[in-house]
């Protein structure tokens, strides 16, 4: 419980911002693919498939796929696997365009029925980070639909024969 409570208070001090209060926005995006979640998550779920269905180049800079693995994006971008279940993990952006803002990521396969799959991906970011309302604006109109066709895409793999 302790050390539960530090990482906690760890993260709050990387995120807090002296200046001005949070403003977490959170972003959703889903999708539903015509296959069981067994199967759609070992075809789109893998910590660098995201070069499949979000056409950038993967390499896994350490790990192995598993909490504390980091993957580089287009030989840029770092993020960083903090958490992970059967069908989803959650990456925070250590480096890249979104980084300053506390960017963070999941994705997550859940089962509707025996058939049918719910594909969901959820982005956290601080807003009041940002340098002014227009980048604001901007930023959430792009990140708001970032998403919807790469779940798109991942749904036409999931369901391939």
């Amino acid at each position: 419980m302790g050390s539960a409570r530090a990482v906690l208070a760890a993260c709050a001090a990387l995120t807090s911002s002296g200046s001005s209060a949070a403003d977490y926005v959170v972003v959703r995006n889903e999708v539903v693919v015509n296959r069981p979640v067994e199967q759609v998550w070992a075809r789109v779920g893998g910590w660098c498939t995201i070069s499949h269905w979000l056409n950038v180049a993967c390499e896994i800079v350490s790990g192995s796929g598993d909490v504390g693995s980091v993957r580089r994006l287009n030989g840029v971008t770092r993020e960083t696997m903090v958490a992970h279940t059967a069908h989803s993990y959650a990456y925070w952006q250590t480096s890249g365009n979104m980084a300053r803002y506390s960017y963070h990521g999941s994705l997550a396969a859940e089962s509707v029925d025996e058939s049918r799959t719910r594909l969901i991906y959820t982005l956290f970011y601080d807003a009041a980070q940002m340098p002014s309302d227009a980048v604001r604006a901007s930023e959430h109109a792009r990140l708001n639909t970032r998403f919807v066709e790469p779940l798109n895409i991942m749904k036409k793999m999931a369901e391939a024969q």
